[in-house]
């Protein structure tokens, strides 16, 4: 029999990165009772990763509920940044509405485009929450007309034009219908909630089905399979079957062993769950994202949406330099497989393949930030490996070569553009709008290959001395456009294996800027720093003075080294050529040449 659950809302919050989705979600659940008065709760509470703290950003989707007049709402907190924009993709198939994030001063961007397609592919109805307007800068009315313009751009249906605006302050922990004037709390979000996103509907009496949209792990008892449950009902110790409707040789008889349900940041036991619940379960073993629990019965799989596919693609292999296995706990090329394959059961944008060599494998994700947030996770859980420079994964199609493009926004100030426009035509990059804001920044938007944007933005931040902006997303695949110049600088490759000297450094700091200070283990084949002529140079990092018996007429200068420059991981990844490697440990971070001799490096060239 069918039924409306009125008593559930199971929604997603969606934005571009930056735009306050996460802080929204704090002021949900401190205002609907889920902390005590008394309790401390950190900032961006649904951020806890290390990693996402961090940087600010989220990186996995995450759920949560609070209650609010009786009323359970079911809230999937969702990354903002396009390189993790699959966990977008397969949340939405979770829910029953969202909330779109939009900032007040900035508007609709990159990825704000990109959600919102997808949400509208769905036909999910869509509550518009226009945040920040406590910005001095803020520009509501014009807000919203962008956000209209967008939705008809992406041609959306007259119910889903007729949505509803909330404006919101999520720092201060208001909101109201009006642009001007707003309430001393969240109600007017909470109401629209419940008046406009729809209660899931469907046969509470009808065989079992839930979609698994997310996995989660834990060593104590194993994978946990995160889905909503599309019909029917699921009690404890219940026998089921897990089928997939891409791979129709995958049957795997499970028990349930137990069922969790989300009350603020935690998950409560229970023994029944029904139709429109979203639930945990454990006793899954071998289940993946996609897959369908159900009826053993009744075995119907359940549609799972396409993911978009990787763009980038790296090498990770077992670390070969001289200080190999110094640091890490983790070093084989099974560990690092392991782990890589591990990866792939909770990212559904990440593809790991095994290559000719048994000691390296291809990974392939969504962006340099995707790839990059992986190896630096790896790094902290004590894994030791090297990684190549990023390539992009081209295509044919109709014997051509495609290539995949992104669609870049950069706000920035006025004085730096020329700077900016000369860079990107460089890169092949074409401006397809330029617009003036009140704010004294110019808004140009590029279509670019992807290619182009390797090592870009670590230049971008020099170019516009850190006041630039710079989003981008992936915009299809174009016919291949052409060669793009490579760096303009060269390295600076130590010479011999040794201890860097303040001596040795002192000397080669005229020939480029140094990444080093003294004191550091080098070998022969290291990259020490940068030479801007553009050509590779061998120095002598490790040279000494030499000490005579001879006093001389006048005191010795003291030796002022320059201050080295401090390279992130995105730094590394974006300054290395195709002949060199990024070599990651938990300690450290290290850039070399591939081949190590100098002799065998310069037979290679020829």
């Amino acid at each position: 029999m069918k039924i409306r659950r009125d008593d559930i809302r199971n929604i997603a919050i969606i934005a571009h990165v930056d735009h306050g989705k996460t802080t929204l979600v704090d002021q949900l659940l401190k205002q609907s009772g889920t902390f005590r008065d008394n309790q401390v709760v950190q900032e961006r509470v649904m951020d806890s990763n290390d990693i996402e703290r961090e940087r600010g950003i989220t990186i996995l989707s995450k759920n949560t509920a609070v209650k609010y007049k009786g009323t359970k709402i079911n809230i999937i907190d969702t990354p903002g940044h396009a390189d993790f924009g699959g966990e977008v993709e397969r949340v939405l198939k979770m829910v029953n509405g969202v909330i779109l994030v939009v900032d007040a001063f900035e508007g609709p961007m990159p990825q704000t485009k990109f959600v919102l397609r997808r949400t509208l592919e769905l036909d999910l109805p869509v509550i518009v929450c226009i945040n920040k307007i406590d910005r001095p800068e803020a520009r509501p009315e014009t807000v919203v007309d962008e956000v209209l313009d967008l939705f008809i751009e992406l041609g959306a249906s007259e119910d889903q034009l007729d949505c509803p605006f909330v404006y919101a302050s999520a720092k201060e922990g208001t909101a109201s219908l009006c642009s001007t004037k707003q309430d001393e709390n969240m109600k007017a979000l909470f109401e629209t909630i419940i008046d406009f996103i729809p209660a899931p509907e469907g046969d509470d009496e009808a065989p079992l089905q839930i979609l698994i949209s997310t996995i989660d792990y834990n060593e104590y008892i194993g994978r946990i399979g995160i889905g909503k449950i599309e019909r029917g009902k699921i009690k404890v110790n219940e026998s089921t079957i897990i089928i997939n409707e891409h791979n129709p040789d995958k049957i795997n008889k499970v028990k349930i062993t137990n069922i969790y349900e989300f009350n603020g940041l935690n998950r409560e036991k229970i023994e029944e769950a029904s139709m429109g619940s979203i639930i945990a379960v454990t006793g899954v073993e071998g289940i993946h994202i996609g897959d369908t629990i159900c009826d053993p019965e009744h075995p119907q799989p359940l549609p799972f949406v396409k993911i978009s596919e990787p763009t980038l693609a790296m090498r990770f292999s077992v670390n070969t330099s001289p200080l190999a296995g110094r640091e890490g706990d983790f070093v084989t090329s099974r560990q690092i497989r392991d782990r890589l394959f591990k990866e792939t059961n909770t990212d559904v944008s990440l593809k790991v393949e095994d290559t000719e060599s048994p000691e390296s494998f291809k990974v392939s994700g969504r962006g340099e930030l995707h790839l990059s947030i992986l190896i630096e996770t790896m790094r902290r859980e004590g894994y030791e490996f090297q990684v190549s420079k990023p390539e992009v994964l081209y295509k044919e199609i109709d014997g051509k070569k495609y290539e995949p493009m992104e669609k870049v926004t950069i706000d920035v100030p006025e004085e730096f553009m020329g700077t900016v426009i000369e860079k990107l035509g460089r890169r092949k990059g074409e401006m397809i709008n330029m617009n003036q804001s009140n704010s004294g920044y110019i808004r140009l938007e590029f279509s670019i290959p992807a290619r182009g944007l390797i090592g870009y933005r670590s230049e971008f931040m020099t170019d516009t001395k850190g006041n630039g902006i710079l989003n981008s997303i992936f915009d299809g695949y174009e016919p291949f456009k052409g060669e793009i110049p490579r760096r303009s600088y060269g390295s600076l490759i130590a010479f011999e294996a040794g201890t860097a000297t303040t001596y040795g450094l002192y000397n080669a700091q005229d020939r480029g800027n140094l990444f080093i200070n003294s004191g550091i283990q080098v070998y022969s084949g290291m990259i020490v720093g940068m030479n801007p002529k553009g050509l590779d140079v061998e120095i002598n990092v490790c040279k000494k003075k030499q000490v005579t018996n001879i006093r001389a007429a006048g005191k010795d200068e003291a030796l002022r080294l320059t201050p080295p420059i401090n390279m992130s991981l995105e730094d590394c990844l974006e300054f290395i050529e195709s002949d060199e490697i990024v070599e990651v440990t938990p300690k450290n971070l290290r850039l070399r040449k591939s081949i190590l001799d100098k002799h065998k490096r310069a037979r290679a060239k020829k």
